[in-house]
C-alpha cells in the first residue's frame, strides 16, 4: 500500500541497495486444534461439536477491554517518551497514509491520474481504498469534529472490534487461554502493532477480515460474505479474505449434508469489493490499469515475486547497516518460519490460507521494506504457535512472556516513529 515519507528522500523500493542512508497453572489438556482444523484427531473440513469451544460474549467483555486499554497504554505511553521535543503523539499519530487518508475524507480524491513536470505519472490519493476515509467523512460531518481526531478514533474502535471478532475466533478454535494470549500477541507485541493506534486502515481491515472469518466459521455464509466485501473496499489485501472463504465454502460444501447456494454468494461478496473500487478508479481516470500505474508512479510498488525482498535480505546480510534493516530482515524471516509451524500444527484452513495469502503479498511484491512489518499486522497466522504455547504454559511464564513481547513491540514502533526518517 502507499506509504509516502517523511521527508522529499525516500529509499529505492527495489534493486540490489534497498537499505536507505542510516540514521493458572499447565493446561491439563491440549487445547483443541482448531475446530476441527485437526492433527488426524479431528476433521479438517466440519468440526465435531465438540471440538469447538464456546465463546460467552459476557465472560470475553472484560478481558478483551482490558487487553485493548492496556496494550493501547502502553504503546502510547512509550511513543510519547520518546518524541523528541516540539513534537506532539497526535501529529505522530497521523502521521504518513494518515493525513492522506484524513486529506481525502475533508477534500474527496482527486479527478484522475497526476503527472510530474517531465509528463510521467506521479501518486496521488487514489492510490488508497475508501471505506476508511468515508468513515472519517461520516463521522466528521455528523460530529463536526476534528477529522485527525475521528480518524484516530475511527482506527481505536476498530482494534477494539477486531480484538473482540479475533478473541472470539481463537476461542472457538483453541480455547479462551490460548484467545487471550493471541490477542494480546495481537495488539501490543507485534513489531509495529502501533499502527492500529494510528489514522491507518490497519485496524479496521484486521476487524472485517476477522469477523469475516468468524462468521464463515460459524456458517453464516452472507455475513461472511458482507465482511469480505467491505474488507475489499478497505485494502487490496482483502484479497486473502475471498480467498480464505473459497477455502471455507469448499470445505462446507464437501460434507454431504450441506447443499446451500449461501456459501458461493459468500465468496461472490467477498471477490467483489476491491475489482469494484479498481474499476471505479479507471472509469475516474480514464485509464482502466490507473490504480496499479499510480502504485508504481508513487511508490514503486508492484508484484515481482520476491525479487525486492529476495535483494534486500541479502544486502541487510552482507552489510548489516543499521538497526532497522538488519531488525527487519530477522522479524520478516520469523514471520515466515512461524507460518510454516502454523502449517504444520493443523490450523483451520481458511485462518492458514488467510495469513498465509497476506504473507506472500506482502513479501511478494517491490514496495519499501521497512513497510513490510505494518503489512502484515493484520496476517494473524504467525502469532498462533506461540499463542498456542503460551495457552498451554504456566500463567506465570505466559504473563512474563507476554509482557516482555509487549514492551519490545512498543518500543520497536515508537522507534519507527520517533527515530526512523522514513515511512512505516
Amino acid at each position: 500500500m502507499a506509504d509516502p515519507t517523511l521527508t522529499d528522500a525516500r529509499p529505492p523500493a527495489a534493486g540490489p541497495l534497498p537499505v536507505p542512508p542510516p540514521r493458572g497453572g499447565a493446561m491439563a489438556r491440549r487445547n483443541a486444534a482448531g475446530s476441527g482444523s485437526g492433527s488426524g484427531r479431528a476433521r479438517r473440513d466440519a468440526p465435531a461439536p465438540s471440538a469447538v469451544h464456546h465463546w460467552d460474549a459476557r465472560r470475553a467483555v472484560a478481558p478483551v477491554l482490558a487487553v485493548g486499554a492496556l496494550n493501547s497504554l502502553v504503546h502510547l505511553f512509550v511513543l510519547a517518551t520518546m518524541l523528541p521535543s516540539g513534537w506532539s503523539l497526535r501529529d505522530r499519530l497521523l502521521s504518513w497514509d494518515a493525513a492522506l487518508y484524513t486529506d481525502i475524507a475533508t477534500e474527496g480524491y482527486p479527478p484522475g491520474l497526476s503527472y510530474g513536470d517531465d509528463g510521467e505519472p506521479t501518486g496521488n490519493n487514489l492510490a488508497f481504498f475508501p471505506l476508511y476515509p468515508l468513515l472519517i467523512r461520516a463521522v466528521h460531518g455528523l460530529t463536526g469534529l476534528d477529522a485527525g481526531g475521528v480518524a484516530i478514533a475511527v482506527a481505536h474502535l476498530s482494534l477494539l472490534g477486531a480484538l473482540f471478532a479475533v478473541h472470539a475466533l481463537l476461542t472457538r478454535l483453541y480455547g479462551p487461554r490460548t484467545a487471550l494470549a493471541g490477542i494480546v500477541l495481537l495488539a501490543g507485541a507485534q513489531p509495529m502493532a502501533v499502527t492500529f493506534l494510528m489514522g491507518y486502515s490497519e485496524s479496521l481491515f484486521l476487524a472485517l477480515a476477522a469477523a469475516a472469518l468468524l462468521a464463515a466459521h460459524r456458517e453464516a455464509w452472507l455475513t461472511a460474505g458482507v465482511f469480505g466485501l467491505l474488507a475489499g473496499l478497505t485494502r487490496p489485501a482483502a484479497f486473502a479474505v475471498a480467498v480464505a472463504l473459497a477455502v471455507a465454502a469448499v470445505l462446507a460444501m464437501r460434507r454431504p449434508s450441506t447443499v446451500s447456494a449461501r456459501p458461493l454468494a459468500a465468496v461472490a461478496l467477498a471477490c467483489a469489493g476491491t475489482p469494484a473500487y479498481l474499476l471505479w478508479v479507471g472509469w475516474r481516470s480514464g485509464q482502466l490499469n490507473a490504480w496499479f500505474v499510480i502504485q508504481e508512479a508513487g511508490w514503486g510498488t508492484r508484484w515481482d515475486n520476491g525479487a525486492a525482498f529476495f535483494s534486500f535480505l541479502g544486502y541487510a546480510w552482507e552489510h548489516g547497516d543499521g538497526w532497522v534493516p538488519v531488525s527487519t530482515a530477522v522479524l520478516l524471516l520469523a514471520a515466515v518460519g512461524a507460518t510454516a509451524v502454523a502449517w504444520r500444527r493443523g490450523t483451520w484452513p481458511p485462518l492458514l490460507v488467510y495469513g498465509t495469502v497476506m504473507v506472500v503479498l506482502t513479501l511478494g511484491q517491490s514496495n519499501y521494506y521497512h513497510s513490510k512489518l505494518r503489512l502484515l499486522v493484520p496476517a494473524l497466522v504467525f502469532l498462533l504457535p506461540l499463542a498456542v504455547a503460551l495457552g498451554r504454559a504456566r500463567t506465570r511464564t505466559a504473563v512474563a512472556v507476554l509482557t516482555a513481547a509487549t514492551l519490545f513491540g512498543s518500543w520497536y514502533g515508537a522507534h519507527m516513529l520517533t527515530v526512523w526518517r522514513y515511512a512505516i
